[in-house]
């Protein structure tokens, strides 16, 4: 059984009970029956009209209930279709107040999702208002009256968060252009003129307008602004030129000078005022002054002549550089002359420079070849003859590629100038072959003259005798040491001060043969000394052997015209050996007789 039943149970024994109780106390009263009946009337309808009231009552609420819930529903359904959601699907198996709750819930939550969307979209309207404004473009395109969706609020986030990057971005460009825009107005000492360039300047910043239009206009007047002062500037530069060649032609004094060092570092109104009058005073002077002033402008046109290279041909070309009648026009003819020059080399300063560093290396390279052929290098100290000989390989690489490029440089130049590149009258590459030419015929010259040394060394060698001793940079011209005295058989004992040395790097020492004995006779007397050792039949004849070889020598450098050169290169003091030689080879037979008889003894 239901609680409910129970409940009515109970209400029915209650009221059963209450009727009985007022039975037993209308009996106890002692009322009549007829007005007990009259009372337990009265009792029922009561009773009745109470239960008849508590059922309108209820009937109502069921009535409201169902009144809340069409209600409801219906106010769902058209918010379903301003949030765009799906329609309102009920629970099965509800009873009419948990079914008008859930319906009033859900209604409530929509209710305040529709606040909240319009709300935002009121809150993303007024900025797009604001952004518009400061943008100057039009407001975000939108149905104010509808609820908007979740994907169509985060569109118009999206859209006003490019404004405002858009905005932002437009703020700092507009600022920058403002601050160039005051710094050019200030270098040309110029005040605004129109109200936008009175807006941009002296208006605040948070005022002005960034439409794309007022950027643009800001960007026009910015350039125009820039072109003034880049003439300005290019006006000044041109003065400032014009200014440094009529002080140097002038020959200003330098204090005169540094009165103007302020005008000539800037390049506002004020400056190019000065700068003009200065040159109009300049000009003024150069007329006065105009035979120095051509004869410095002739003076550089020579430092030009040179850096291009021009030949006699070309430099007599311009005849008014011999002109002596000093006038306006001649001095105008010349500083035509000198810019068309100046122009020439800026145009091809590249190609003349390289030029120029070739000339110096390839002068560089000879030098060091020079160097490399110089005996006394090898007396250097702290590696300076290694690093020049790393230096000369160096260049005698780059030398070649130098070459290369310079060869295509000129041959753009002869192309674009329709003649030839030439270099002191002479075409360059074929200067640069003759250069190399020359320098390996001196080469082989030089091989040649040191073949022809080396050969004439040695006939000296042979004809006058040789001393060999050990290198050494201490003990050069020292005594010999006497074991190397025995060694040498006694020539260095017999040497005079007459002696010369022929070679310090070979050690080789040739006596004068005026007041030495010849080769032969020094070996006989040694042999006559040691005749313990069985050598003196060797000893003779190597003597013979030597003298044959010396006479067949004398005879055929006698015969030979080469050889009588040689022969006559010796210096005079030699003059008397012929006359020593045949009284040594007389009396060679009597001293080694004597020298004989004196060791038996």
């Amino acid at each position: 059984m239901r609680k409910s039943e129970v409940h009515a149970a109970e209400s029915v024994a209650c009221l059963n009970q209450a009727l009985n109780h007022l039975k037993d106390i209308w009996e106890e009263i002692g009322i009549p029956e007829d007005q007990r009946l009259q009372r337990t009337d009265t009792v029922k309808m009561h009773v009745k009209n109470l239960l008849d009231m508590m059922i309108a009552e209820e009937e109502n609420l069921r009535k409201r209930l169902l009144t809340s819930i069409d209600s409801c529903r219906k106010e769902l359904d058209v918010l379903c279709k301003e949030l765009h959601l799906p329609p309102y699907e009920e629970e099965e198996g509800l009873t009419i107040l948990q079914m008008e709750k859930d319906i009033r819930t859900s209604l409530k939550v929509m209710i305040k999702q529709k606040s909240q969307r319009v709300q935002e979209l009121k809150t993303l309207r007024k900025q797009d208002e604001d952004l518009s404004d400061v943008l100057c473009s039009s407001l975000y395109t939108f149905d104010m009256t509808s609820v908007p969706t979740l994907e169509e609020l985060e569109a118009y986030r999206n859209h006003l968060s490019v404004l405002s990057k858009e905005k932002d971005h437009r703020h700092a460009e507009f600022v920058a252009l403002k601050k160039q825009i005051i710094c050019c107005m200030e270098d040309l000492e110029q005040m605004p003129d129109t109200s936008f360039e009175r807006d941009v300047v002296c208006e605040d910043e948070d005022a002005f307008c960034l439409s794309a239009e007022n950027i643009t206009a800001l960007k026009t007047l910015l350039n125009r602004l820039e072109s003034r002062k880049t003439e300005n500037e290019a006006l000044c530069s041109t003065y400032r030129s014009r200014i440094q060649d009529l002080w140097e032609r002038l020959q200003v004094p330098q204090e005169d000078r540094e009165i103007l060092t302020e005008h000539m570092t800037t390049s506002k109104k004020r400056n190019m005022n000065a700068l003009q009058a200065e040159v109009q005073h300049l000009e003024e002077l150069k007329i006065k002054n105009i035979r120095n002033v051509v004869e410095a402008v002739r003076t550089e046109m020579t430092l030009y002549w040179n850096m291009c290279f021009y030949n006699p041909d070309q430099r007599e070309a311009f005849t008014p550089y011999c002109s002596d009648d000093f006038t306006e026009e001649l001095l105008s003819l010349h500083e035509e002359e000198i810019l068309r020059l100046k122009k020439q080399y800026e145009d091809h300063k590249e190609l003349y420079k390289g030029v120029t560093n070739w000339q110096d290396n390839w002068t560089l390279f000879q030098e060091l070849e020079k160097k490399a052929t110089d005996p006394s290098r090898f007396n250097n100290r702290g590696g300076n003859l290694l690093k020049e000989e790393k230096q000369r390989a160096d260049l005698q690489k780059s030398l070649p590629k130098l070459e290369k490029s310079l060869k295509s440089q000129i041959d753009l130049w002869e192309e674009e100038q329709g003649c030839e590149f030439l270099v002191h009258g002479q075409k360059f590459l074929q200067f640069v072959q003759e250069q190399w030419a020359q320098y390996n015929t001196e080469k082989e010259r030089e091989k040649l003259e040191r073949q022809m040394k080396k050969s004439k060394q040695t006939e000296e060698d042979m004809l006058y005798g040789t001393s060999l001793r050990t290198p050494s940079k201490r003990r050069l011209c020292a005594t010999p040491t006497p074991g190397k005295t025995r060694k040498l058989n006694t020539t260095s004992s017999m040497s005079t001060p007459n002696t010369t040395m022929r070679s310090a790097f070979g050690g080789v020492l040739c006596h004068s043969p005026v007041l030495r004995p010849p080769l032969s006779a020094s070996k006989v007397s040694l042999a006559m000394r040691t005749p313990g050792r069985g050598r003196t039949p060797r000893g003779l004849d190597q003597n013979k052997e030597n003298m044959s070889h010396l006479s067949g020598a004398l005879r055929s450098m006698a015969a030979s015209p080469q050889r009588n050169i040689s022969m006559n290169s010796v210096a005079s003091s030699y003059s008397e050996f012929a006359r020593e030689l045949s009284k040594a080879s007389t009396s060679h037979s009597k001293k080694g007789m004597l020298n004989s008889t004196i060791t038996h003894r």
